[in-house]
């Protein structure tokens, strides 16, 4: 299927650059749930506590774009000059997202034939320890809730996990960056020991990101209550879930996922981490097909040797 040749490099850039949410980013700095963010001339998001006070936007335009052609050659084009009125697209498509992001850029273009070590994944050394028996490949996929880039990718993690392999051993990892985070870490964990999160995981998307409704406040307290309107929703009573939300299962289950995330230095999600060896994400695979893709394969070669 043929891409609208001169902007089909700059959506492909655009969409790696917002690929993941970082470690600063905490709920209350990000936008509110549908308003767009504000972007560099990278193509990253700012919040308004980080985003640069008296930038101008006129001179974040590129003045040429650099396209792929489909024999792989480059053709640089001159951006028409401003018309007083701001291009978005052009605007968020920098010389130095597309020199950082053009082997990814190919990738998601193409489809990698090899995937490339330093460029496609990241070889942890030393190797960790896993988790899982022996025969088992171990795959982590660290996650915030409200992050709208896992957000974006669940759907496709759901339908890719239904098809893996019997030796695959697959779990997600909220991370915990800050007491936001944490509560909603709880919840997943909390859901998990009531044998509900099968049920209710999509569903906490949901709420967040399509509902409005964050689901954490500045106060734990409040927090828990928001959590349980939104579980009775469900048919989940308020004492049990209470009596999960502050047993010693979930509390233990929120220390060792604190711990990966420090022993892998998670700094943004979504990330894959694959039997302890191998560490990706969107931007690097190139897409998200591409990823799934990606981990696959690493598994795969795992579980040969």
């Amino acid at each position: 299927m043929r891409i609208q040749a001169r902007y089909a490099g700059a959506w492909v850039v655009l969409s790696l650059a917002l690929a993941a949410c970082g470690k600063q980013e905490s709920a209350s700095e990000r936008p509110p749930v549908g308003a767009p963010a504000a972007e560099t001339a990278a193509g990253t998001p700012h919040t308004a506590a980080t985003r640069p006070k008296g930038a101008d936007q006129s001179a974040e335009q590129p003045s040429t774009i650099t396209r792929l052609n489909e024999d792989g050659s480059e053709t640089v084009e001159e951006v028409p000059g401003d018309t007083g009125a701001r291009n978005p697209l052009l605007a968020a498509v920098s010389s130095t997202v597309a020199a950082a992001t053009s082997t990814a850029t190919a990738a998601a273009l193409s489809g990698p034939v090899i995937w490339q070590d330093g460029v496609n994944y990241t070889r942890l050394v030393p190797a960790q320890p896993t988790a899982v028996p022996a025969g088992q490949v171990e795959v982590l996929e660290f996650f915030w809730y409200a992050c709208p880039h896992c957000y974006d990718l669940d759907p496709k993690v759901e339908a890719w996990r239904k098809t893996l392999p019997s030796y695959i051993s697959f779990s997600r990892v909220p991370v915990m960056w800050n007491e936001s985070h944490r509560s909603l870490a709880r919840l997943y964990y909390t859901l998990q020991s009531l044998g509900k999160l099968e049920q209710l995981h999509s569903e906490v998307f949901k709420e967040i990101h399509v509902n409005g409704d964050a689901l954490v406040a500045t106060d734990d307290a409040d927090s828990e209550r928001m959590q349980i309107a939104f579980v009775k929703r469900f048919g989940i009573a308020e004492d049990a879930f209470r009596t999960a939300y502050d047993s010693f299962a979930v509390e233990t289950d929120l220390q060792k996922a604190d711990q990966l995330v420090q022993r892998y230095r998670i700094d943004g999600v979504p990330t894959f981490v694959v039997n302890g060896k191998f560490i990706a994400d969107v931007r690097t695979a190139g897409s998200p097909e591409n990823l799934l893709s990606l981990i696959g394969d690493l598994a795969a070669q795992e579980h040969k040797h």
